[in-house]
C-alpha cells in the first residue's frame, strides 16, 4: 500500500493533517463511527477523555484489519456543537500521534447516545 500526502506549497501546512492523499492498495477498511465507549459500553468523562477513547477504538478496529494510523486516508470527527475543537485536538495528538491524515470536523447538535460528545470514523487502504 502506498499513501502520498498532498500538501501544496500554496496552502497552509499543518503537522496534524494533510490537505489530501493519493492511496493505492487492494483493500479498503471502513471504520464505523466510534464514540468514547469503553469495552463495557460505558461512556464517561469530558471531551478529552472521550476523544482519547474514541481514537483508541478506531485504532483497535484498524488493528483487527491489519492496519495502523499510517494506512488511514480520511477521518471524520463529529463533535457536539457546544464542545471546543481545540480540546479534542489536544487529546487526539496524545493517542493518535503525528500521523497526518485528511480530516473533516463536523459540529452536530447531538448524538444517538446523549452522553456522547464525539464520534470518529475512518477510511484506510491496505495491500
Amino acid at each position: 500500500m502506498s499513501v502520498t500526502h498532498l500538501n501544496p506549497d500554496s496552502m497552509h501546512r499543518s503537522p496534524a493533517f494533510s490537505q489530501g492523499v493519493v492511496a493505492t492498495g487492494t483493500r479498503t477498511v471502513y471504520v464505523g463511527g466510534q464514540n468514547g465507549a469503553d469495552a463495557h459500553g460505558q461512556i464517561e468523562g469530558d471531551l478529552v477523555a472521550q476523544t482519547a477513547q474514541a481514537l483508541r477504538n478506531v485504532i483497535t478496529v484498524l488493528a483487527e484489519a491489519g492496519a495502523t494510523q499510517d494506512d488511514v486516508v480520511r477521518m471524520t470527527i463529529y463533535l457536539q456543537a457546544d464542545q471546543d475543537v481545540q480540546e479534542g485536538f489536544a487529546a487526539s495528538q496524545e493517542v493518535w500521534g503525528m500521523h497526518a491524515v485528511p480530516i473533516v470536523v463536523v459540529l452536530v447538535p447531538a448524538f444517538g447516545r446523549p452522553d456522547a460528545l464525539v464520534e470518529i470514523d475512518a477510511i484506510a487502504v491496505l495491500d
